[in-house]
């Protein structure tokens, strides 16, 4: 900064500009509480259906989010201004005080462009003789000087890096990057720039403290953004990948490091992957660079054609296990990805020999027992976190039937051949005929590490929300390319059951999915034609409504489905649970006398009781059968991990699970959203759930064990119960029928359900059911 521009500054416009930037803060502060209450959360209460469900409602509440990220930034901006302001203001200040200080010494000050100069105020013809006289209160004065307008520049230059930096962050809206003053946002830029120099060494001459330092740096400033985006962007793809790779070969990496350091590789991952993941999110120049050449170097070994090393893609799917990449990136990146896996293991049929981990290859994974050489690994665990991106992925094609390398064939609807070329979605060659790469941990035992984040990936890519959570008031219907993975799944399942009971550690996920298509699921297991023109069908669409998209499934395949997920503790309790309180919905939703006529089945309860408990029954009766084959004929701890799994769930869905009146989304895509457990005092969801709870609870700790014959009978005493209870509560809330009649009319409807399931899976469901 000049001395002429510092100390001849106009502050008018920049105090103009905070004033309006503080008026800004004050209207959006109003404008996001009015977006959250009056827009958002009036959204949430309202009745969708259609469309409307999967798209309005959600477009709602991104538009409430972006006030409130336009608020954040506004903030932050105003915040940054303030600050430059305050400082360049005292630095004139400094200034002027200055030059005053020195004309009282008879020295003159004189600026000129690119400089200044100091000098004695006496005529010219002495002014050399003086400047040498006073040459000591000339360096004095010109040294004071220069120090202010060096810390006005560092100010200015700060507030346009900052200020630039937050500017790039989104293309489109606006950034939900938030900081307390400039000095810690610009703090957050040189430790980026700082951190990442450190990386970019030659990781031989990586110190075990210079180690501590980047891992302490990711782990304070990772979920950062505008840390993220500098770190990323000044590392670049090709160092990033370098980096990660060298710290883990010890034939590349500090020897020292792995032997001092080891214990820490997994934190270093994290935080590594973590921060990557909010560097994606930025849609500066540079970051868009830095993705697409990252993807570009994805298949090429790292250390180049002669230098070796593993391949890119590789490398960066181990970073990918933590964190939320940017959808767009993790697409195209995948795209690319399984272009890579058809090119090396010839469409897909020996991919097990192509990402097989060999002796001399570095360990690339540091969270978990696999070895990371597999790529599609890592990058199905970021997928779990990124619901949108995981949809898209499984439903694109692997490989066409017309491709002449196509090696799969199957069973052909031609007359002429019984075996024909199918063309493969990314989820049927993953999820039916990949051979993953054979690991084994420390004690011998296989790992399924890359089927396991296959079904997590899943469970993200059909629910719309990151797998291991529950869905959310403000979790989006189900889309159609979401129920249409989910009717692929359960046709695959109900095909060949034991793609799911011979990878047991899958069915927590397939579980939790299943729980919420339960609506579709009732529907299905009504065996009434899918005619939109018939009565028949729109008594079911009334009696089990579905906001958003349908997930078209057929009886016979559903009941497989079940049967095999009750075959695994977890999945058991999160289709159990969810069929309960969804149960408990329906009662309170159809007994409800407000209920609008375009929306009611019957004005007779007893039949709407009568088909509610009737199907929940069924549920219950075709998992409990399933539980009964993992049980056994012998007595033993097995059933107590039914009731653990079971009790378990409560405190996993507490304060998300009960009741929403209405066709909303919350009430019909899923059991899951709604009110606290007993946050709505005599609710039927809620004394449901208290019920299911308190029973699994107690038959936990109780000593006695069962085989699978015992607990499938006193499966079906407990389903009556619940089930009753269900029906009186609702009946007692609204004053519908007689609660006694209610009460007789659900135990028995639910206990003819709950018979039916073992006749039905007998006759449909392929593989034993262990005889009592």
């Amino acid at each position: 900064m000049d001395l002429e521009t510092l100390r001849d500054a106009n502050f008018k416009l920049l105090d103009d500009a905070v004033t309006d930037w503080s008026t800004l803060v004050k209207n959006l502060a109003t404008l996001k509480k009015d977006a959250e209450d009056e827009l958002h959360q009036a959204a949430n209460k309202a009745d969708w259906a259609g469309v409307n469900a999967q798209v309005s409602k959600e477009f709602i509440g991104k538009t409430a989010g972006e006030f409130s990220d336009a608020h954040t930034q506004a903030s932050t901006i105003h915040k940054i201004l303030a600050d430059t302001r305050g400082e360049l203001k005292g630095y004139h200040r400094q200034l002027v005080d200055a030059i005053e200080g020195g004309r009282k010494r008879n020295l003159t000050v004189i600026g000129y462009e690119g400089g200044f100069t100091v000098t004695s105020s006496v005529p010219p013809e002495g002014r050399a003789q003086q400047d040498k006289d006073n040459q000591s209160e000339i360096t004095s004065l010109r040294d004071q000087l220069q120090s202010i307008l060096d810390k006005a520049t560092e100010s200015d230059n700060s507030a346009k890096t900052v200020l630039q930096a937050i500017a790039d962050q989104s293309k489109l809206g606006f950034s939900d990057a938030s900081y307390k003053d400039r000095d810690s946002a610009a703090e957050a830029l040189k430790q980026a720039t700082e951190l990442a120099k450190l990386a970019r060494k030659d990781p031989k001459d990586l110190s075990p403290e210079e180690f501590d330092r980047l891992l302490n740096g990711l782990n304070k400033y990772g979920t950062d953004a505008l840390f993220a985006e500098r770190f990323a962007t000044t590392l670049g793809p090709q160092k990033t990948l370098e980096f990660w790779t060298g710290v883990n070969d010890p034939h590349r990496g500090n020897y020292e490091l792995g032997q001092k350091r080891l214990d820490k590789f997994d934190d270093l991952q994290r935080s590594l992957g973590t921060t990557l993941a909010h560097a994606t999110q930025s849609d500066s120049v540079a970051m868009s660079e830095w993705k697409r050449t990252l993807i570009d170097i994805g298949d090429k070994p790292v250390y180049g054609n002669n230098g070796g090393g593993p391949m890119g893609f590789q490398v960066m799917s181990n970073l990918m296990r933590t964190g939320d990449y940017d959808d767009q990136f993790l697409k195209d990146y995948g795209s690319k990805l399984m272009a890579t896996e058809r090119k090396l293991t010839g469409n897909g049929e020996h991919a097990n020999m192509a990402w097989q981990h060999m002796g001399a290859d570095p360990w690339l994974n540091r969270i978990g027992e696999d070895s990371g050489s597999d790529p599609l690994t890592g990058y199905l665990k970021g997928l779990s976190n990124s619901p949108d991106a995981a949809t898209d992925f499984f439903n694109q094609e692997f490989v066409s039937k017309d491709d002449p390398d196509n090696p799969f064939e199957r069973d052909s609807d031609d007359e002429n051949t019984h075996k024909g070329k199918v063309s493969l979605s990314n989820f049927e060659y993953l999820f039916e005929e990949r051979e993953w790469p054979k690991e084994t941990d420390l004690k011998g035992d296989d790992l399924r590490t890359g089927e396991n984040n296959l079904a997590l990936a899943l469970e993200a890519a059909t629910t719309g929300h990151p797998a291991g959570e529950v869905p959310t008031i403000d979790t989006p219907a189900h889309t159609r390319e979401q129920s249409q993975l989910m009717e692929s799944l359960v046709a695959s399942i109900a095909d060949e059951p034991e793609r799911l009971t011979g990878r047991g550690f899958m069915t927590d996920s397939v579980g939790q999915i299943t729980s919420e298509y339960l609506p579709d699921i009732n529907r299905s297991m009504t065996d009434v034609v899918r005619d939109p023109n018939s009565d028949k069908w729109r008594e079911v669409e009334k009696l089990y409504p579905v906001a958003g998209s349908e997930a078209k499934l057929d009886h016979a395949s559903v009941s497989k489905l079940l049967f095999a997920v009750g075959q695994n503790p977890d999945g058991y309790a999160a289709v159990e649970v969810g069929q309960k309180a969804y149960m408990g919905k329906l009662m309170d939703y159809h007994l409800n006398p407000d209920l609008p006529e375009a929306q009611r089945l019957s004005d007779d309860e007893e039949l709407v009781i009568r088909q509610i408990a009737g199907r929940s029954g069924e549920v219950s009766g075709t998992l409990a059968l399933g539980a009964q084959e993992y049980i056994g004929k012998e007595a033993s701890d097995k059933d107590k991990e039914y009731e653990h799994a079971v009790a378990q769930k409560k405190n996993i869905i507490s304060g998300t699970v009960g009741t929403v009146v209405g066709v909303g989304t919350s009430f019909v895509a899923t059991p899951w959203v709604g009110a606290a457990v007993g946050g709505t005092v005599g609710t039927v969801t809620s004394t449901v759930l208290e019920s299911v709870f308190k029973d699994a609870e107690g038959h936990a700790k109780d000593q006695a064990q069962q085989t699978g014959g015992e607990y499938w009978q006193e499966g079906l005493t407990r389903n009556l119960t619940v089930t009753e209870d269900a029906a009186r509560t609702a009946s007692d809330k609204y004053h519908t029928m007689d609660t006694s009649d209610a009460g007789i009319t659900a135990r028995e409807a639910a206990r003819q359900g709950y018979i039916n399931a073992r006749a039905i899976v007998d006759g449909q469901a392929p593989g034993s059911i262990a005889a009592f």
